[in-house]
């Protein structure tokens, strides 16, 4: 038995060892090249040994393969040794192919240069960066200036140039660098902030960023700051339609404008990975629609697709926001000025309408209602839908599992097969949709089913308007995953 617990304890030490050095080659690709190494969209950019050994024993149960953590060491540094050009590459799909077509190939490097053939010496991913102001800094402007850095690699894609907010004194720069650097629900930023009073910004990993303080939008001339063609993100939603956000565009230096909640009128609504290439990028103007119009729209849309969707609703058991109150007082919505942390209320969203501006198809097929819940993050939709064929559990559960694995929405969905899947696991997840696999339900008629959807209203959001950001910056790598 003694022999039996070294032989298990040695072997740990030894995928320890194995993860560190996978950590040190997923860093310096990202640093060097600009390629970022992920296992099933979750990042391993700046992960402990353990998170990456993890990474690889839930992708081997997602996918039903066995993963060996040698062959991932193996790959990484043939891709250290290839001349890439920017790229997100899932580490996942490449081990996967290893294990099946290995013999296929003379060597590691060859099966290399035929995988990522598209991205090595390629000119067409030869980008120019994009600048990136920030105006509003609240929870969604702080996580976006979290990943913005997260996710500069070597400066040649998006860069965080300015976040404006209403007064920039030396107590306020404070604050806000405070706040960004620690996070109640997200937790400690990963890297070094540093406050420069004096120019008034933020030196945060080496990125400088100007902390400009402004009433209006038109307040500011951002070329003063030698910001040019930039992309803004509203975070503030004080405008949301195109009359408001066109002011600007009024201001020197700003291209376009992206807005971190649904547009009204004219202004496109996209969820990214369903219609974002169906808008016209010589438009000004977008909207990145709300957080759980990203999380339902990738699964209606794989349901529909696959077995055709009748009619629906959507059911959202939201966390609480900062709309709400904190302690019982007026509110001009009903039910809204009651205590958050201590009541479920019920109140409207617009999830259900807004699905058709992404899914002119399902329009007047969805109708939607809100409860808000005292948790701070983490929301789950409940998808009561009536299709148009018979499905089993088991049928649409393996569209729903094959849609997180390959196709246009990996990016967006995952597929959990975790019994035990409680909202506070979701936070920090990097997809839209958590489909929850072991809840979901089919009626006995075997044409009504319910859809469990979890999803990080805050994080696994700004993710997606990160996607969406990059597609507007033309500042798209090769993915290959």
């Amino acid at each position: 038995m003694q022999n039996s617990y070294n032989q298990q304890l040695q072997s740990w030490i030894n995928e320890e060892k194995v993860a560190n050095e996978i950590s040190f080659l997923v860093n310096q690709l990202s640093l060097e090249k600009a390629v970022e190494v992920i296992m099933l969209r979750k990042q391993l950019m700046n992960r402990a040994a353990t998170d990456i050994i993890n990474r690889h024993h839930e992708a081997a149960k997602v996918m039903g393969e066995v993963f060996n953590m040698e062959d991932s060491l193996v790959l990484l540094k043939e891709m250290m040794n290839a001349d890439l050009s920017p790229a997100r590459i899932d580490l996942g799909r490449l081990l996967s192919e290893w294990n099946a077509e290995k013999g296929e190939f003379s060597s590691v490097k060859s099966f290399i240069g035929s995988k990522l053939a598209g991205c090595i010496e390629a000119d067409n991913f030869k980008m120019t960066p994009k600048d990136v102001v920030l105006y509003g800094f609240g929870r969604i402007g702080r996580l976006m200036a979290r990943e913005l850095i997260y996710q500069a690699g070597n400066g040649t894609q998006l860069r965080l140039r300015a976040i404006v907010t209403r007064g920039n004194s030396e107590k306020e720069i404070s604050k806000r660098a405070e706040l960004l650097r620690t996070d109640s629900i997200h937790g400690k930023f990963q890297g070094t902030i540093v406050e420069d009073y004096e120019n008034k910004c933020l030196i945060v990993n080496g990125h400088r960023i100007e902390m400009i303080d402004a009433r209006n939008p038109t307040d500011v001339d951002y070329t003063q700051y030698g910001i040019e063609n930039a992309l803004l993100v509203d975070n503030t939603g004080v405008w949301r339609d195109a009359e408001g956000l066109g002011q600007h565009l009024n201001a020197k230096g700003i291209d376009k404008v992206l807005l971190t909640a649904p547009g009204k009128g004219d202004i496109p609504n996209v969820v990214y990975g369903v219609n974002h290439e169906s808008i016209n990028l010589n438009d000004k103007i977008f909207s990145a629609a709300s957080c759980t119009t990203n999380a339902i729209v990738p699964v209606l849309k794989v349901v529909n697709d696959v077995f055709g969707l009748e009619v629906g609703h959507v059911e959202t058991i939201h966390s609480y926001t900062n709309d709400q109150n904190l302690i019982d007082n007026y509110h001009k919505s009903n039910r809204r000025g009651r205590a958050a942390t201590l009541n479920m209320v019920i109140t409207e969203t617009g999830a259900g309408s807004a699905v058709a501006k992404a899914l002119p198809e399902l329009k007047g097929k969805i109708t939607g209602n809100s409860i808000r819940v005292p948790t701070p993050d983490g929301s789950l939709a409940v998808l009561s839908l009536t299709l148009n064929s018979e499905v089993t559990k088991e049928s649409l559960n393996e569209a729903l599992r094959l849609s997180s694995l390959k196709g246009g929405l990996v990016e967006q969905i995952e597929f959990s097969l975790n019994n035990e899947l409680v909202s506070s696991d979701i936070i920090g997840n990097v997809h839209a949709s958590i489909v929850d696999g072991p809840a979901t339900i089919v009626q006995p008629n075997g044409k009504g089913a319910i859809v469990y959807v979890w999803y990080d209203n805050e994080y696994g959001y700004t993710r997606q308007v990160m996607r969406l950001a990059k597609y507007l910056g033309d500042v798209i790598r090769f993915t290959y995953y």
